[in-house]
């Protein structure tokens, strides 16, 4: 197998990519950047431009499987310029993909998987979502990822396995959300937003990556949403870290207007609540190595475990034996 990935130089293709190297699969990948082109063996650089619809489509040599990540970050202030970037990143970068597999003889691609985001589903503390749920969050975050999901399904005219993966809150040191919300912590501020109450549905960076692997070699498709079994409330995932980075938590919860002051628009991602469903992939035969928010975090952030999460991690280890 080889495996072509764009977003291979982020957060989640890094870990991605570092699992297909390790199980001997090559890898290339495409970057909007010629300085982040490289060449050796099982990991070539391949030159694209979604914008301008340009694609090397010599990057689809030997390629049997694709991984989509291409787009900006939802993370950055959402002034109206950024937002329509946010969503043409997204649409040009599958449209130059369709139009590159348009070129060449697409039936040696065998299975296309493309992230996506659980923001699709509307924001409830009461609502459990799976992968059946058809409401659509209503919010820029909803409609980004509903114009996503509809530019991915058409990639149906292919004849091969089409996955969505929706992703909830990767937890990572190296980057992303995790880094943010430990900062205030390390520094004595940390504090819950708001009521503390809404759901955060997190997965492990270690399971996302292999989430992704496992849905290419099963050569899965529909729609499975990449969360951890257990999702906790926002006060919960502060509690918990601040556990883990042994500080106190002293101030009150932050209020919702402070952040709408600091943020505008983009303090929505601190108060959405979405309980979501991982049952769909499990019951496929994927098994999470991080199923509880403390054991993430501590294994993100310690090297000391507690008996718990190592009594857990040996028993999931042994299941994949």
């Amino acid at each position: 197998m080889k495996v072509l990935i764009t977003g291979a130089t982020g957060l989640v293709g890094k870990a991605i990519t570092k699992v297909l190297l390790t199980r001997g699969i090559a890898v290339n990948y495409l970057t909007t950047s010629k300085n982040k082109m490289v060449s050796k063996e099982n990991y070539n650089g391949f030159y694209w431009n979604p914008a301008d619809g340009e694609i090397d489509i010599a990057c689809f040599e030997e390629v049997s499987a694709i991984i989509n990540l291409a787009g900006a970050s939802i993370a950055d202030k959402w002034t109206t310029a950024y937002k329509k970037k946010v969503l043409s990143s997204r649409v040009d970068s599958l449209q130059t993909l369709h139009d590159g597999l348009k070129k060449i003889d697409a039936s040696q691609i065998k299975s296309f998987v493309s992230a996506s985001a659980i923001g699709i589903y509307p924001s409830s503390l009461f609502s459990y979502y799976d992968e059946k749920e058809t409401a659509v969050d209503d919010s820029f975050l909803g409609e980004v990822v509903e114009e996503w999901e509809e530019k991915i399904d058409t990639l149906k005219v292919f004849d091969f396995n089409l996955a969505k993966i929706r992703i909830g809150i990767v937890l990572s040191a190296e980057g992303g959300a995790l880094p943010r919300m430990a900062m205030p912590v390390k520094n004595y501020v940390g504090a819950a937003f708001g009521n503390g109450k809404q759901w955060q549905s997190w997965i492990h960076i270690d399971d996302l990556a292999n989430m992704f692997v496992f849905a290419l070699e099963n050569r899965l498709r529909g729609t499975f949403n990449a969360v951890a079994p257990n999702p906790v409330t926002n006060s919960k995932m502060t509690k918990e870290l601040a556990k883990v980075l042994k500080k106190p938590l002293v101030l009150p919860n932050v209020p919702k207007p402070v952040m709408e002051l600091i943020l505008g628009e983009m303090s929505y991602l601190l108060f959405a609540s979405h309980r979501v469903s991982s049952k769909r992939i499990e019951k496929k035969g994927f098994n999470f190595e991080f199923s509880n928010i403390c054991c993430a975090i501590e294994d993100l952030y310690t090297t000391e475990k507690t008996a718990a999460c190592e009594t857990k991690t040996a028993s999931l280890n042994e299941e994949l034996v």
